[in-house]
């Protein structure tokens, strides 16, 4: 499945756009297909690393967790 992703913290050039495994569906779990998204400003600070502060919460050097998408 296609996904952007995010390898580091940066302006919007960091995101690029990728082929990822399929995420397996569990007992209980959904997989959603999105098609569009809203971003709030504070997306903005997650995806540059700033303020300093948020970097603990979402990995110092580049982000600690991916969130899938198609």
């Amino acid at each position: 499945m296609k996904a952007i992703v995010q390898d580091t913290y940066g302006p919007t050039d960091v995101l690029r756009l990728a082929e990822i495994d399929k995420p397996v569906v569990g007992a209980g779990d959904v997989l959603v297909r999105v098609r569009a998204v809203a971003l709030h400003p504070g997306d903005h600070f997650i995806l540059t690393g700033t303020p300093y502060l948020v970097r603990p919460a979402f990995g110092l050097r580049r982000p600690r967790h991916g969130i899938p998408g198609r």
